[in-house]
């Protein structure tokens, strides 16, 4: 028996090694999808690549916050907003400006700016079949550079503004003065991408219009792609970990099936280690309450107390109820004779009838009861 117990603990061992190994070596997780001009994609639309070549060369952080946090204060800062996932509302627009006018300065890139910051914008004629419009862009000095430029759109500038960068269609990046700092609007996107930062005169480009103003902090408005970031149960911890819980809830599932265990409440006291108990006789017993039937259970405790009569008290089995006067009286000495043989004779009577009511199954039952603790005492 105890060899058997070993031999299925094993087993079950093996099988539960088995279920981790192939569940480690099916488990192929699938590429993590960015958003567009975040910090952490490597992907061709990221810009990972400058955001890593400057957290060597300045001070660079990513912001992930709500722009009501930014600071109120003068800290020359400047905060690149790359393409805005969505336009904030009015209330967080204002908290944008307020930043402005503290002293920072916002440095946005987006294709068609219009309605950020009260910029105004205007389409061009392009042809359908090119995606790039320009490749010669103007810098402040006059200088030409090679660039491409995908928007459809040029900025309008106020008066006020500082023309940074132009093509022959229009103003490509403009400075405003925001209070104490300053606004920079540019419609390129593109050039600070994993895929295109290398490419032409993008990084040199990019470069000019990230050092003006020559800020002390930069910072990535990583808001307008994700919110705010929540930490979840899968960014806590890490994937091999989950897995390594859920097969452990999984074992101790499984342990506590083998054991036995039943959830639920507890009704009635029970050995700590039974699996099988008298559960299987009450449930015969209620079936047989609900199906009235009375003479067949009765039938089967009076044939129970005859095998107990014979095995404690020596009485043949095949004797008739009413012939065991005899026998029983030698042995059941808390009753009168006539007593034994009325209640000998009324269960023999009882037994031969076809039904009973409840009411006389009660009765008879607590009779073959006290007989039974007899015999067993």
């Amino acid at each position: 028996m105890i060899q058997a117990k070993r031999r299925g603990w094993i087993w079950f061992a093996v099988l539960f090694l088995l279920f981790i190994g192939v569940s480690y070596l099916s488990f192929t997780p699938k590429p993590k999808i960015y958003p567009n001009y975040v910090t952490a994609s490597p992907s061709p639309t990221g810009v990972k690549a400058l955001y890593t070549y400057l957290e060597k060369e300045k001070d660079v952080k990513s912001w992930n916050h709500s722009p009501a946090l930014l600071p109120n204060g003068d800290q020359n800062q400047m905060l690149i907003m790359v393409e805005p996932a969505f336009t904030p509302e009015k209330k967080l627009m204002q908290a944008y400006v307020d930043y402005m006018k503290a002293g920072n300065t916002i440095l946005l890139f987006q294709t068609n700016p219009k309605g950020m910051f009260t910029i105004d914008a205007d389409f061009i004629e392009k042809d359908p079949s090119q995606n790039v419009l320009s490749t010669m862009v103007k810098d402040q000095n006059g200088k030409l550079k090679k660039a491409e430029v995908k928007s459809d759109v040029r900025i309008r500038p106020v008066k006020s503004d500082e023309l940074l960068l132009s093509d022959q269609a229009g103003p490509i990046a403009v400075k405003r003065t925001i209070g104490k700092g300053h606004l920079i609007v540019a419609i390129t996107p593109e050039w600070l991408t994993n895929s295109k930062l290398l490419k032409k005169d993008h990084l040199l480009l990019s470069f000019k219009l990230l050092n003006e103003g020559n800020p002390n902090t930069l910072l990535f408005d990583e808001y307008t792609h994700v919110g705010e970031n929540e930490p979840s149960l899968l960014t806590v911890y890490p994937i091999w970990f989950l897995v390594f819980l859920f097969q452990g809830i999984l074992f101790i599932v499984l342990w506590l099936w083998y054991k036995g265990k039943r959830f639920g409440p507890l009704l009635s006291e029970r050995e700590e280690w039974v699996r099988f108990s008298d559960e299987g006789i009450q449930a015969i017993a209620a079936w047989y309450v609900k199906g009235r039937r009375y003479h067949d259970s009765l039938q089967i405790q009076a044939d129970y107390v005859k095998l107990l009569l014979q095995e404690r008290w020596n009485i043949p089995y095949s004797k008739e109820w009413q012939e065991l006067t005899p026998y029983v009286e030698r042995k059941w000495l808390k009753i009168s004779i006539p007593e034994m043989k009325a209640f000998l004779n009324g269960l023999a009577a009882i037994l031969n009838q076809e039904k009973i009511n409840k009411q006389e199954y009660l009765l008879w039952s607590r009779k073959l009861e006290e007989l039974r603790n007899e015999v067993e005492s």
